[in-house]
């Protein structure tokens, strides 16, 4: 039977590669490499960098594959992304079918870690339930966006017996920082959600490109610094025409143990 391994290859830096990481990459016979468009080559051209230092298999190839563009939300957000997803599904599945040998070995290579706010897994599970084609999957844990962030700000995601929630910039507009976490970090904002954060005395430590020589990292009351990160934000992705960033907000106080 056909073997996919889902590999996170960390946020940016290729040395967030973890050895269990290479070692996956070499028992790959084939590594998928998506590309995703003009805007974002830098992207694919991150995997490829990473193949050439790290895969000393001689026998592995490179495929790299078309991912569609996602459509603009609708009434339905999820419909949109369900639309999305099937359409990726088609291609896992041509590319599982086409390139793989029945007992060969395919590696996928994902952003960061293939368990938070990335599609692949579902997208995988997608194609199994599909029955055309049969594959043991197995998942190697990457460096997240979040990691890199605390890492790069040397700071504690969570403050002493405190909770911390992880969510999207869709959800901070929509409901705010929740009552019982203390810290939130916040993925997938495109569109600067912590300008809708009424209290000036949040804490935010915001970074972009982590991990990689363009990493930009910015700290303070929302109150100070959030125009300049609005401001920061939009000049590096007009410059570098997409950006990713994360940000960690803290409520003011120091809650009890």
């Amino acid at each position: 039977m056909r073997k996919l391994l889902v590999i996170g290859i960390g946020a940016g830096n290729p040395e967030h590669m973890t050895v269990q990481a290479i070692n996956g990459l070499n028992r790959a016979d084939v590594l998928f490499i998506p590309d995703k468009g003009a805007d974002k080559s830098d992207l694919a051209e991150l995997r490829r960098q990473i193949c050439d230092r790290f895969v000393t298999n001689p026998n592995s190839r490179r495929v790299e594959f078309d991912v569609p563009v996602r459509a603009e939300p609708t009434s339905s957000y999820r419909v949109t992304v369900d639309d999305w997803h099937e359409a990726i599904a088609e291609i896992y599945e041509g590319l599982i079918r086409d390139e793989l040998d029945e007992n060969g070995c395919g590696a996928f290579l994902i952003w960061g870690d293939p368990s938070l706010y990335d599609s692949a897994l579902r997208i995988l599970e997608r194609v199994r339930r599909r029955g055309n084609i049969g594959f043991e999957l197995e998942v190697i844990p990457g460096i997240t966006a979040i990691q890199a962030l605390a890492a790069s700000h040397a700071t504690a995601l969570n403050r002493i017996g405190d909770s911390i929630l992880i969510t999207t910039g869709r959800r901070l507009t929509e409901e705010g920082l929740p009552a019982n976490a203390g810290s939130a970090v916040v993925m997938l904002d495109g569109k600067c959600a912590f300008s809708t954060l009424a209290d000036p005395d949040v804490l935010i430590q915001w970074g972009a490109y982590l991990g990689t020589p363009n990493e930009i990292v910015i700290s303070g009351r929302l109150g100070d610094v959030g125009p300049e990160i609005e401001r920061v934000r939009e000049e590096a992705r007009r410059k570098k025409g997409w950006i990713m960033d994360t940000y960690l907000l803290r409520k003011p106080g120091e809650p009890e143990e």
